[in-house]
């Protein structure tokens, strides 16, 4: 895919996720995740990345803190893709669940509706130790949906497992004309559904593991058996398991369980994904026509990762290809810097929009960094309307205050904020912002000045 500007009518385009999923057991972050993004692999870069993280540390005084300020999973990812030009666009936390979106800012105009949810099902619903937690949104115009969910553990806890994920299905977000969860566009479903392996005893399990004969158990897998009795889990696809199962594993290894309990392996960590006009047209013979399908989803790798060994599970992802029309064409806003901008005097910025937006008075403009890591994450902003200083049918000038501005300059970006949408409907081309020369020599003067008093310093701190 082009990481090009607006999006054309009608001309499809194919958009790259990579959705992780994990149960951290209440670890902090790893050194590095650059197999887990596959950060190095070839081929164009991800257009987005969802990452699902269960178990993720919640005592009491851990969580309530998290609820001030980002939890440091969070922050660990932030920091990993705000440098490749990717910005947090939402998340949602629940007790150990934690899901995050980041998307490249090519795609933030083109990206509405952002709404979150989550659903309590452990200990009767009152504290959230189980369920799940959801993002959706319209992406070019399609509603996509992403579930992640953990739930209740152990063998005979199938039927459970099942009237939980139903019940976190039939939750409703707030908000006028919002789809249901089944009937988006795509939805998908991941997490550590923690589904085991029945019937066959731990030795064969483990034989057939070592020789990598992963077939022998796919029919003994809880979650294939019940997709072939349920009827609304027959409508989701998952990618075959090539892998080991996930769970369980001593810490810091790959060697499975060798505690006195000795756990059964199991593919516990599981992704899966559903696409709607799939399930309405499955009865209808022959292909799909141009018009139905609008939108597709393609599996490209499902993997799990072994090399990560601070909980006993390993992470799995799945690399998709979304291809689709795109049903939203241009951005809402167009915005940009006015002339060369600089530290030292008062800026200027034009935008236009489209005559169907709708602004509002608590719209605003900001300036980011070009690494920015959310919406919040700006270096100051203009009101839209308190800042403006002149319109036409042509668009509008809102002006920023010299004093507002970084001293030191640097490549930066605009976007254009909906207080309506609750998201960025518009974002400029990066842009350079020249430095302000007379406080760069001041600070030059004094840094100079400070060092030829250094010695004096020394010489005074030897005598003691």
């Amino acid at each position: 895919m082009e990481p090009a500007g607006p999006a054309q009518r009608g001309a499809v385009r194919e958009l790259r996720l990579h959705l992780v999923t994990w149960n951290v057991g209440t670890a902090s972050p790893p050194p590095d995740v650059t197999s887990l993004l596959q950060l190095n692999s070839p081929g164009p870069a991800m257009d987005m990345y969802v990452i699902g993280l269960q178990e993720v540390n919640s005592r009491i005084t851990n969580f309530l803190s998290d609820l001030a300020f980002d939890d440091p999973w969070s922050i660990f990812f932030m920091t990993v893709l705000s440098p490749l030009g990717y910005i947090k666009l939402s998340s949602v936390r629940m007790q150990g669940l934690l899901l995050l979106i980041f998307v490249k800012h090519v795609h933030l105009p083109f990206i509405r509706d952002v709404h979150t949810h989550y659903t309590r099902t452990g200990l009767y619903g009152y504290w959230g130790n189980k369920g799940g937690v959801t993002i959706r949104m319209s992406l070019y115009g399609h509603t996509v949906c992403f579930m992640n969910c953990h739930l209740p553990a152990h063998m005979e806890n199938t039927e459970q497992r099942l009237d939980d994920f139903e019940k976190i299905l039939e939750m409703q977000f707030e908000g006028e004309n919002i789809p249901s969860t089944l009937d988006h566009d795509v939805l998908f479903w991941f997490g550590d559904l923690n589904f085991r392996i029945a019937d066959y005893g731990i030795h064969f399990v483990r034989e057939s593991i070592n020789n990598k004969r992963y077939n022998l158990l796919w029919e003994k897998d809880q979650l294939n058996m019940a997709k072939k009795k349920e009827a609304f889990l027959q409508e989701f696809i998952e990618g075959p398991l090539q892998f080991k199962p996930t769970y369980k594993f001593d810490l810091y290894s790959d060697v499975y369980d060798t505690s006195e309990k000795k756990r059964k392996p199991a593919w516990t960590d599981r992704i899966l994904w559903r696409v709607k006009n799939l399930c309405q047209h499955a009865s209808k013979e022959g292909e799909f026509s141009e018009e139905e399908q609008t939108i597709s989803v393609t599996l490209s790798n499902y993997i799990s990762h072994m090399s990560y060994g601070i909980s006993d599970h390993k992470p799995v992802t799945g690399t998709f290809g979304l291809e689709l029309k795109p049903l939203l064409s241009d951005p809402l806003v167009t915005l940009n810097p006015e002339g060369e901008w600089s530290a030292e005097h008062d800026v200027l910025i034009s935008y236009s929009a489209v005559p169907e937006f709708l602004s509002s008075a608590w719209d605003w403009i900001g300036l980011f960094k070009v690494a920015f890591r959310h919406v919040n994450d700006y270096v100051t902003y203009a009101w839209v309307e308190d800042d403006e200083i002149s319109s036409n049918k042509d668009g509008k000038q809102v002006y920023m205050s010299a004093a507002e501005i970084p001293d030191t300059g640097g490549e930066f970006l605009l976007c254009y904020y909906s207080n309506n949408l609750q998201s960025i409907v518009g974002i400029s081309q990066p842009f350079q912002i020249q430095p302000n020369r007379t406080l760069l020599e001041k600070d030059l003067t004094q840094e100079e000045n400070s060092w030829m008093e250094k010695p004096d310093n020394l010489e005074s701190h030897d005598e003691f």
